[in-house]
Formats: structure tokens, sequence, C-alpha cells
């Protein structure tokens, strides 16, 4: 049997062709990928298997023949010697008893040898066998000649009886080779069995490095589309809209990106109009929200007369109240552009103390409707920002202190120099932030677990504007974790010194 590594190149270019004509033409199902992978994977195994089989079956058949043939060559040697010996034997006793009806028995004997002979010859013999029975053969057509013409003379045999003696030797000889040819069948036999074991372990370890490539390469293929399923569902849960979805892969799974596609499509479209809602709510709000406003600050103003002691405290809840929702509204007037990408930023220098100074003038009213103190601690600073934007989120954050802070309580604001960096810390007076509450309390339209005694409630903007805009100066806000005996929420705004981005 003769093996050799063309098997193992010819299985490779079958799993290299069946790779590049998938690649070219896509399953229409993922069951059919995986059920096509799992063939094509167990296919360089089956080949081994069934190429070992046949290896062991050429084997067993080569065997099986030279046990045959062995037996057959020692079966034959044994009758020639035989015959000989028999045909001897009539000779001498012709001879001794002088009886020629013995001969019978020669005459007999040497048929068996001619047939014995014959079968001999019709088997696969090798060179020096097939030699060997051929000077058998000679020498014993001679010796038969002999005595067919010394048929009637019995006592002119004897010369013949010695002529059987190279013809004996002849038969063992050929009986001492095809032994020794039957071990050596023997030996090239065990030969071949070590030779099939040691190939059909070449072939396993070929073979199995290769399988496992090929399952490698199609658990990639097979998880290549479900990874951009689950990129394009967390794409969508990010809020990333604008990208389009595409799966490639099996016309099921690209049905599937499609569907995934127009859900992105139509959530995207729901986002613009409750954008544009918003936008369009919130400025038919503003304007006669300016005029309410403006009206109350008339009043309290007593430009158009005195008032009493009761209705000046009500012109300042109505002007304090108008200024609240005026915030508001620009939260979500804020929001709308955060979301349409229209909040660029126009940095300039700016003095962060002077920022703090002008949102504490426009919160004092509130601040001193609810008795609060505030302590602050804000050397002068100069960074690179929008003073717009920085004042938002200051207000953002003041605003959100005081709303839960409760009346008489103590703010404290300080910030200082870290780095290239600067840190503005504001810790309220209140009951601090819920523990499940933490990781939401910068999402939109969020508004905590705490109920607040207040008529006006928020719109949960504020914090999630402020970051926003913090993070769009190449900074954030973080909420810090809660100190022992020390209630309130502790919120740190972090902001760069100077513009990451190099320009003013």
């Amino acid at each position: 049997m003769v093996v050799d590594g063309d098997t193992v190149k010819q299985e490779g270019g079958i799993g290299a062709t069946s790779i590049s004509r998938m690649r070219r033409k896509k399953p229409k199902s993922f069951l059919k990928l995986i059920l096509f992978g799992f063939a094509l994977v167990g296919l360089p195994l089956i080949i081994a298997l069934v190429n070992s089989a046949f290896s062991i079956d050429r084997l067993a058949d080569q065997s099986r023949r030279a046990v045959y043939q062995a037996a057959q060559i020692a079966h034959g040697s044994r009758v020639l010697a035989d015959e000989i010996a028999a045909m001897e034997r009539a000779v001498r006793q012709t001879h001794i008893l002088g009886d020629t009806s013995l001969l019978e028995n020669y005459f007999r004997a040497h048929e068996k040898f001619e047939s014995a002979s014959a079968n001999l010859f019709e088997l696969s013999l090798h060179t020096e066998q097939k030699q060997l029975l051929e000077q058998m053969q000679l020498l014993e057509i001679s010796i038969f000649g002999n005595v067919s013409a010394r048929e009637k003379s019995p006592e002119e045999l004897r010369d013949l009886v010695g002529k059987f003696v190279p013809l004996r030797d002849s038969a063992r000889t050929f009986s001492a080779v095809g032994y020794a040819l039957i071990e050596r069948e023997v030996g090239e036999m065990q030969d071949m069995a070590g030779d099939a074991r040691f190939t059909v372990g070449w072939q396993l370890l070929a073979l199995i490095p290769f399988a496992i490539l090929l399952a490698f390469i199609f658990s990639l293929r097979i998880a290549h589309p479900i990874r951009q399923i689950d990129e394009a569902i967390r794409t969508m849960g990010e809020g990333a809209l604008f990208k389009a979805i595409r799966v490639d892969g099996p016309q099921d799974l690209r049905y599937l990106g499609e569907r995934l596609d127009w859900l992105r499509r139509r959530l995207l479209k729901l986002e613009e109009q409750k954008t544009r809602f918003l936008q369009h709510v919130s400025h038919e709000l503003k304007t006669p929200l300016t005029a309410m406003r403006e009206g109350a600050d008339l009043l309290a103003e007593g430009v158009v007369g005195e008032l009493t002691e009761e209705q000046q405290r009500i012109a300042n809840i109505l002007y304090s109240n108008s200024v609240q929702l005026q915030r508001r509204i620009e939260d979500l007037l804020s929001y709308s552009a955060l979301q349409t990408e229209k909040a660029a930023l126009v940095k300039r220098q700016a003095n962060l103390a002077k920022i703090l100074d002008t949102v504490l003038q426009d919160q004092n009213l509130i601040t001193m409707s609810k008795g609060l103190k505030i302590e602050v601690s804000c050397p002068e600073l100069i960074i690179d920002c929008d003073k717009q934007k920085i004042k938002v989120i200051v207000d953002n954050l003041l605003s959100n202190a005081i709303k839960f802070s409760p009346p008489g309580g103590c703010i404290k604001i300080w910030t200082s120099k870290v780095d290239e960096t600067v840190q503005f810390d504001i810790l309220d007076a209140g009951a601090g932030v819920d523990e499940a509450d933490r990781e939401k309390v910068f999402e939109p339209f969020y508004q905590g677990r705490q109920v607040l005694d207040s008529h006006i409630k928020g719109t949960g903007l504020g914090l999630s504007i402020a970051r926003e805009y913090a993070l769009a100066h190449g900074g954030n806000i973080e909420l810090m974790q809660p100190v022992v005996n020390v209630n309130g929420a502790h919120f740190r705004l972090t902001l760069p010194i100077r513009d990451p981005e190099g320009t003013l």
C-alpha cells in the first residue's frame, strides 16, 4: 500500500474550494450555514476514515491471498514429497519382489505428482520456486521414461532407485524455499501494517488541525452576523440612530438586519418629530412667559404703583416662578439643540468666578425665599470655554442644589486647580441621591425617587444638558460617592483650563 501527501493536499483543496464557493454564494438560512459548516469540518475526517478503511481492506485482502497461497504451496509441497516417496517405494518393491503389477502404484503416484505440479504452476510462484518445480518435473519425467521402458524387466529397475535421491532433495529444497518465502511474505505484511498505521496516524495529525482550522473559520463566519446584530442593537440603544445597519451572512440574518435598519429609520423619524415638537412648544411657551415675567417684574418694582406687603409678596412669587418656568423652557430648548447637534461652542477666555457670581445673582431671589446659605470658595480662574454654556452648567447645578436643599440649609461651592484642569464642586444640604438613582441621574427626563415639596416640577433635563455641555468642552460631571456623616449630593464639574482643540 502506498500513501503520500497527495490525499491530504486533495482534501485541503476540497476545503479551500468549498470555502471560496461558500463566500461567493451565501447560504439562504442560518441553519443551512451551520449544517454546511459541520459538513465541511467533518469532511476531512470522513475522507481520512474512508481512506483508512480502504487501506485496511487492501491489507486484509492481500493477507488473505498470501495466506491462501502459502497454504496451497505447503500442501502442494507435501503432496509432491508423498508422491515421490510412493513412486520410489513402488519401484523398490517391484525390483525386490519381481512383481510388475506393483508398478501400478508408481503410475498412480506419477499422475498425482503431475496433477500437484500443475496446480502449483497455477499459483503465483516466485522465480526460484518455479525453477525448482520445473527441475523436479524434468527429473520425474526422466525417471518415468526409464520406468516405462523397463516395465517388463523388474531386475533392471535397481539403477533407477538411486535417481529418486536428487528428486527427493529437490522436493525438500522446494518446501524449504516455500516456507522461507512465506516467512518473508509475513514480514512484508507486518511492514505494510506498520506503514498503514504510520500513514493513518500521519493523516490524523495533518487533518485534525485542518478540521480545527475549518471549525474556527466557520465559527467566525457564524459569529460575524450575530456580532453585527448585537452591535446594531447596542448602537441603537445608545441613541446613535444616524449610522445605517448592515448585516452580512445568510439571507434570513440579512433580512433581520434590514428590519433593524427599518426600525432605526423609524426611531430616527420619531426622534426628529419629538425634537421639532419640543422646539415648537418651547418657543410657543417662551413668548407669553416672557411677557408674564416682565409684567410680574414691573409689579414687583412698583412701576404701576406702590404695592401692599401682601401684593408685593404675591408679585415676587409670580416673578420667581416665571423665572423657574423660563429656565425649564430653556432647558427644553437646550436639549433640543443638543439633539439636533446645533449646540456649537464659541470658546473665549472667561473667569469662572465671575460666571459663578452672575449665576448666584440670578438665583438670589429663590435662595432668599428658602432662607438658604451659600458658602463659596472660588479663586480667580481663567479658562478657555463657551461662557454661555458654562453658565448653563453652573446654573443647572446650582438650581439642582437649591431644589433639593431644605429651607435654611447650607450649600457649599468650591473650586480648585488640579494640574491642567479646574474642578468645580457643589454640595447641597439635601438627603442625597438614592442608591437606585445614582446610575440614572444624568439621563434625560429622569426625575428620581425623591418627592419634593415644590409647586414646579423639573423637566429632568438640567443635569443631562449640563453633562453634555461639559463633555463638549472636554470635561465631565460626576456624582461623587457619599462621605460618612456628610449629607447632601456632591457633584463635581471638571473642565480643562486650555482648549484641548486649540481653537479660540
